[in-house]
């Protein structure tokens, strides 16, 4: 596997890369905007594609690097479902999984810290975000915070995980880059509480100053969703009514650009071909499944996704690749549901 744990000073922030391989799909979590530069370099330099961008949660101390990168490299964003942010291409919840090639990640949900906040674990290794620090833990005092929600995060659930396991948090202040789960119980004086209830009160008691970039950090976090309005003006989406009124016509070929997991968990609308995102730029091409279905007959190729994220990319490198009779859902299967569309079980 090929890990990166690459550090911003300004905010202490961890963001970590990981992959199967060199050459293969990339995941990040938890990028910071300043940093997107640095980030695409090393991508580039161990020849990998990123596929998805994760947050940990709502950063209040940064500006995410999420909406950068994704306009930069058409990655996936990814937060959990929780989120307030206007839009990411994948919500995720308790029990899901983030898959890229050769990888898969559990998705814990353990708020506390905010009430967005969610782990992801892989079998050696936990990214905790602010939930579990080292030697600490996230402040509860705002953004919904809550220290009885995270001492049940703390210790119902990431303490349950082998002692062994590595903690990789998303900010460290002492320079300190690793943990464990069995050093953590043993060394970690917020740990050492007796109940729940002193475990509120040491949290309650901290009053902490807010985080400098707070003002300005939280609000452009919660809105970074691609402009999907920029691809409607270009004639290039259609409403989740229209869409109602479009497909199942036999020169429409709609299309579903979701994973198999989102699919099987949220339904699909009826009809729709399935041709997953990551695998775009290939099916578009010459050659490509959905060239050739967009240009040997007079169809209309109509994408959708979860939110309209990955779909309005999509439409974007359809028409790039020449197929004018693209377009896409705008909002996505969720809009669609909204407007009262059937939605059938895959499979």
């Amino acid at each position: 596997m090929i890990f990166r744990q690459l550090f911003d000073s300004v905010s202490s922030t961890y963001t970590y890369l990981l992959a199967s391989r060199r050459g293969g799909e990339a995941l990040i979590i938890d990028p910071v905007l300043e940093k997107v530069d640095r980030y695409i370099q090393l991508l580039q330099d161990l020849d990998l594609k990123l596929i998805k961008a994760v947050d940990t949660h709502i950063h209040a101390d940064h500006i995410t690097g999420l909406g950068a990168l994704r306009d930069k490299t058409h990655c996936i964003t990814v937060m959990g479902e929780q989120s307030g942010v206007d839009v990411v291409s994948m919500r995720v919840s308790d029990g899901d999984k983030i898959d890229i090639e050769g990888l898969s990640l559990d998705v814990l949900y353990t708020p506390g810290h905010t009430d967005d906040s969610y782990s992801f674990i892989l079998p050696d290794r936990v990214f905790t975000g602010d939930t579990l620090l080292i030697r600490g833990t996230g402040r509860t005092d705002f953004q919904n915070g809550d220290p009885r929600a995270q001492y049940e995060s703390i210790f119902g659930r990431l303490l349950k995980l082998p002692d062994q396991t590595l903690i990789f948090p998303a900010h460290d202040y002492k320079g300190d880059t690793v943990s464990t789960i069995g050093e953590e119980k043993a060394c970690n004086p917020r740990l050492q509480v007796k109940s729940v209830d002193q475990y509120v009160d040491l949290m309650n008691s901290l009053h902490l100053p807010n985080p400098k970039m707070m003002d300005v950090a939280v609000p452009a976090n919660l809105h970074m969703g691609l402009a999907q309005d920029e691809v409607a003006r270009r004639g290039w989406a259609v409403t989740a009514v229209q869409a109602k009124d479009i497909v199942g016509r036999p020169d429409v070929v709609l299309i579903d650009l979701r994973e198999r997991r989102e699919r099987e968990k949220h339904g699909v609308i009826p009809g729709s071909l399935h041709a997953p995102y990551p695998a775009l730029e290939d099916n578009v091409k010459p050659g490509g499944v959905l060239h050739q279905l967009g240009t040997t007959t007079s169809n209309q190729l109509l994408f959708y996704c979860a939110f309209g994220e990955r779909s309005a990319m999509a439409v974007q490198a359809a028409q790039e690749a020449g197929l004018a009779g693209a377009r896409h859902i705008q909002g996505g299967i969720e809009a669609w549901r909204v407007a009262g569309g059937r939605i059938a079980r895959d499979g």
